[in-house]
């Protein structure tokens, strides 16, 4: 009995490591989705954006591959306790990654939107706050990985700085609009990339909640 348990116990750490893999792979992707979508906004380099959009389905299709993974771990392992919060929380995070690329998507559509006019001002505190926000991802991911409570607790600390960086993009082109009218149109579009990269670092947060719960067993809201 004691080693048919442990045959299952080794057959469950080797599906979640397998699992876990795939979603570093998805995590590193999402990384690069936001960087690449933010450089090709400084670069106003449509084909880079373009590349964003098109490589959203290999995202996707990750995505699809995990969440298949988890159900039939769920259905053939029958985890309990720890375990299943294991799998539930990989389960989370496939969504929270998931919008975070469909955002980087968005930021990339954007992008095209505003195509090769002249900028309305000059690009500062959103490559600062993207830059930020990319840290988040990689903690959020840094901290499942190692199980890392505080971690994760410190990377959502940072939301606060992105949510200052999106309110003061915000008061700025405000400014520049009622100004000048003609620039509405633009500065709408970088309003837009402003609140994707927020809506990012806020399921950066949401990972790290997920975080907390699977070490503890605990709810906690880290926006607190």
């Amino acid at each position: 009995m004691e080693t048919k348990h442990a045959d299952k116990r080794i057959v469950f750490e080797t599906q979640m490591e397998g699992l876990q893999k795939n979603l570093l792979q998805m995590g590193n992707l999402v990384e690069e989705a936001i960087a690449r979508a933010i450089e090709s906004l400084k670069k106003q380099d449509l084909v880079m954006a373009e590349a964003v959009i098109k490589n959203d389905d290999r995202i996707d299709q990750l995505a699809l591959k995990i969440e298949e993974g988890c159900l039939a771990l769920i259905a053939t392992q029958q985890p309990m306790a720890k375990d299943l919060r294991k799998v539930a929380t990989l389960f989370k995070m496939i969504v929270d990654l998931e919008r975070m690329a469909d955002y980087a998507t968005d930021i990339a559509k954007t992008v095209k939107h505003i195509g090769n006019q002249p900028l309305i001002k000059p690009l500062v505190d959103i490559p600062r706050m993207a830059r930020v926000t990319q840290l988040m991802v990689k903690e959020a991911l840094d901290s499942y990985i190692k199980e890392d409570v505080s971690l994760a607790v410190s990377m959502a600390q940072h939301d606060d700085e992105v949510d200052m960086l999106h309110r003061q993009i915000f008061r700025e082109l405000l400014t520049i609009m009622m100004e000048n009218p003609r620039t509405i149109t633009q500065a709408t579009y970088l309003l837009f990339i402003s609140r994707y990269l927020e809506r990012i670092a806020d399921h950066a947060t949401n990972i790290g909640e997920n975080v907390v719960f699977l070490v503890t067993g605990e709810q906690r809201d880290l926006n607190e």
